[in-house]
């Protein structure tokens, strides 16, 4: 920054390098992230492209089904994440440090900050997509990184928030415009966010437990989920809009007292929404009521914030024939307004029932990631290359084909994931005439949406034709021009116009005053026992009527207060924080009560044997969990089709979970619910056996799942026959889920070790004894055929898979005596207390 001749003003120039980079990064992470979203699309409809198909295209040359990289359950969340944080993320860090230095009217505070943040982001994006494939994950949706990856992402952010806060404190413009303000609500949110969904105790370099488990791990996952969503891929777009959207258009912002009643609103009541993911589980019916609520009122800010962009545009409609950018700005800011149409639809209970598990959930993330995002991404792009390289957009017309092809991508995508999600819904909840049993088997609902699958892939792979197009055209429109960073002069304010407000006076006042004393009632009313919560709720009452008669007396004063926070980033940011605060703590703190095991009566959970533990993370590294759900829901198709036969309302209940870290309840069934898979049962002196299938079935099944489930779409699993199960690595394992509250008894490294070997040669010679087939190892039978399967990674995985679902039952419980007796059970005494030495076969 150089100083000119006058000393009230300053001639800057703008660090636009790190934008450019950031733009680049993410088009070429966004296709890469969208080429692996297609690629997992056709797995669902053709078992093959897991990769079969490369043995096909080189003619043998590759041997592809024993390339565990290339399963849907590896690649799935390297797509996720690509789309989310690599393309997502880099176009919004370009959007920010574009708009933001103009915004404030000065340069960037560090250019190092800048420098390390671009490079710092880019090795974290490298370094999910070479660990997530190979299956080091933590299993918990947007949250899969390993513990030293989210040690990096917290370390990158806090440089990305000190650069930002930092040139806030140096601007040149006394008042905070809106796009700011959705700014610190991202930095401030994702923050908060991240770190307590990742807190974990590692249990090696590679691999850790998240400190909470069961219903309190759940509930704080979907905290986190949900407003992932809502922080990284909404707030900062919505700034993006505020910023860029009048800048293509010409126009000012249609309302700035409505952007008021949108920021605030929207970031209070989005904390909130997260139990809408979970209803009709076992989470207390108080928390899927409250994120039903909340999420139901998140109709009005977000319709909001989208009647906002799109009235901006009044005036400029026109441009709709010749201006991409404003193309598409609209269509973006209009996907918007229908995901968030969608999302408070789907958490009505009676909705969600329905929709849950299925493809339209997948349908609803994909109309605002590909459609609010994609899009919005797309204009601002077209937007900025011109400027950014002083030059023309290359090509208007491949822009204005990117739009047509993009949009009818997205629509097909979306479209069919409606029709196979309520397609799917309707058939699995659908009984025969006689409502006793159910229509359909699970493999029928998927049969039938075939069709809807294979129009969802050719919509993604439209979508992604577009982004090449983009990124084509913004490469030969940087090769059109040279790299430009803008340069102006700008006036320098009085120290005295900004940053004065104490904290005092933050909370001191009549708004915020009334505000929290409001929303503290209100969780009052939720807590407190009957005719007290009556009572906090008239308080609550009695508080708005006068919070509204205070407004009217003195809405000036009012008006005065928010002009003035407006001109103090520090106490705005403190009164994001405190908004978004409220919301997590009112969640969390309570499940920190009811998740243990000393308060919860009837079901608690058996403990997994050492060899169990090990075959749940191998279960949780192939990425199981983006199939298959935990969780009987407490609905009747639910319980008819996954509870046992003879137990009334056989839904899965809070304690079954209870010491899963991490849990394992599932937001998709693209298979069979698992939840009762296993499912050995403890009930005073006696032991029942519900398991399904034996343990032959289970190695035939992973070996090749077409063999025991026709028209499966599972992959198969080769190298598990191949691989050693690790069971050095037990004993750090178990050690460190004792620190987390699971009631291990002191066990040292050889009794760990030979608790899993015995239980692993039992499981080996049951397979043995039935003269299974080890592919590459036919001429091994009978001993030397158990003794090597007992290292293999597949006895740990099914020892896993046959625990699933076990369970102590206390004597008040509902009675079992329906269930029949296992008579070859052979069940050990107190079985509840203590690890098993030797376990039944099953």
């Amino acid at each position: 920054m150089t100083t000119s001749a006058s000393a009230q003003t300053t001639t800057i120039t703008y660090d636009d390098k790190t934008v450019r980079q950031f733009m680049i990064a993410s088009i070429v992470w966004g296709i890469v992230g969208m080429l692996v979203g297609v690629i997992i699309a056709t797995q669902l409809s053709w078992w093959q492209m897991n990769g079969k198909f490369l043995e096909w295209i080189t003619f043998g040359a590759i041997k592809a089904d024993g390339i565990s990289f290339l399963t849907f359950g590896r690649l799935r969340p390297l797509h996720t994440n690509a789309v989310i944080f690599a393309f997502v993320g880099n176009m919004m860090f370009a959007g920010v440090y574009y708009s933001t230095q103009r915004l404030c009217k000065c340069r960037t505070a560090s250019d190092l900050l800048s420098k390390i943040h671009f490079w710092g982001w880019q090795s974290i994006i490298l370094s999910a997509a070479i660990t997530l494939p190979i299956g080091l994950t933590r299993s918990k949706e947007y949250a899969e990184l390993i513990w030293p990856i989210n040690i990096a992402v917290a370390l990158i952010w806090v440089v990305f928030a000190i650069n930002f806060f930092w040139t806030l404190a140096k601007r040149n413009e006394p008042s905070l415009y809106v796009a700011l303000w959705f700014y610190i609500a991202t930095i401030v949110t994702v923050a908060m966010l991240y770190i307590v969904n990742h807190l974990s105790i590692p249990t090696s370099l590679t691999h850790s437990y998240p400190i909470f488990g069961g219903l309190q791990d759940a509930l704080v996952q979907w905290w986190y989920g949900h407003n992932a969503v809502a922080f990284f891929l909404t707030t900062p777009i919505l700034g993006i809009m505020y910023y860029f959207l009048p800048k293509a258009a010409n126009r000012p912002v249609y309302s700035y007292r409505l952007s008021i009643i949108h920021f605030w609103s929207l970031v209070f009541i989005y904390i909130w929404a997260g139990p809408h993911h979970l209803l009709n589980t076992s989470l207390p019916r108080w928390l899927q009521m409250l994120g039903m609520l909340f999420s139901l009122m998140l109709w009005a800010p977000s319709w909001g914030g989208m009647l906002n962009g799109l009235l901006t545009l009044r005036g400029a409609w026109g441009k709709l024939r010749t201006d991409p950018v404003i193309k598409f700005f609209a269509a973006g800011i209009t996907f918007y307004g229908m995901a968030t149409f969608e999302g408070p639809l789907l958490s009505i209970r009676a909705v969600n029932a329905l929709s849950h598990y299925t493809d339209w959930g997948i349908g609803h993330v994909h109309s605002g990631a590909l459609g609010w995002n994609g899009f919005m991404a797309a204009g601002m792009f077209y937007w900025m290359a011109p400027r950014l390289w002083k030059t023309k957009l290359y090509s208007v017309a491949a822009a204005n084909m990117h739009f047509w092809i993009g949009l009818v991508g997205i629509l097909l995508y979306v479209a069919a994931m409606w029709v196979a999600g309520i397609t799917q819904g309707l058939m699995l909840g659908q009984v025969d005439t006689g409502g006793v049993t159910l229509k359909y088997t699970f493999v029928e609902t998927l049969q039938a949406i075939q069709f809807p699958y294979i129009l969802r892939s050719l919509g993604g792979l439209l979508f992604l034709v577009g982004f090449f197009i983009c990124g084509w055209n913004i490469w030969k429109t940087a090769r059109s021009g040279a790299p430009h960073n803008e340069t102006v002069e700008v006036a320098v304010p009085a120290k005295a116009s900004r940053d004065t407000m104490s904290m005092r006076e933050t909370f001191i006042n009549d708004p915020v005053a009334h505000t929290l004393l409001g929303i503290v009632f209100l969780c009052l009313w939720f807590f407190l026992p009957p005719h007290a919560d009556k009572v906090a709720l008239v308080l609550s009452v009695l508080l708005v009527v006068k919070a509204i008669r205070a407004f009217h007396a003195r809405g000036a004063i009012w008006n005065q207060f928010h002009e003035k926070l407006l001109h103090n980033y520090l106490p705005f940011t403190v009164l994001v924080f405190v908004a978004v605060a409220i919301g997590g703590a009112v969640q969390i703190i309570p499940s920190l009560i009811v998740n243990r095991d000393k308060n919860i009566e009837g079901r608690l959970q058996e403990l997994y044997t050492p060899l169990e533990l090990a075959g749940r993370d191998i279960y949780v590294s192939e990425g199981c969990y983006n199939c298959h759900s935990q969780m009987i829901r407490t609905l009747k198709p639910d319980v008819m089709r996954y509870g046992r036969a003879g137990v009334a309302d056989d839904y899965s209940h809070l304690g079954e979970s209870l010491y899963d870290h991490p849990f394992q309840w599932g937001s998709k069934r693209t298979g069979p619910d698992l939840a009762r898979e296993g499912g050995d049962i403890v009930q005073g002196s006696k032991y029942m056996r519900s398991g399904i299938r034996d343990n032959v079935w289970h190695y035939n099944h992973f070996m090749n799942p077409r063999q025991t489930s026709e028209g499966s779409n599972m992959p198969a699993y080769p190298w598990l026959f191949d691989k050693k199960t690790d069971f050095k690595a037990l004993t750090s394992k178990i050690g460190v889920q004792r620190k987390l509250g699971v009631p291990y008894p002191a066990m040292n490294q050889h009794e760990i070790n030979d608790q899993a070997r015995v239980q692993a040669r039992e499981i080996a010679d049951s397979l043995a004894a039935a003269q299974v087939i080890l592919p590459g190892q036919e001429e091994l039978s009978g001993d030397a055929l158990a003794q090597y399967l007992a290292e293999r990674e597949i006895v740990a995985l099914i020892s896993y898979v046959q625990k699933i679902g076990t369970y102590t039952i206390s004597e008040t419980e509902s009675p079992t005596e329906e269930m029949p007796l296992n008579p070859d059970s052979n069940r050990p005494e107190a079985r509840n207390s203590k690890i098993d030495t030797k376990t039944s076969a099953r």
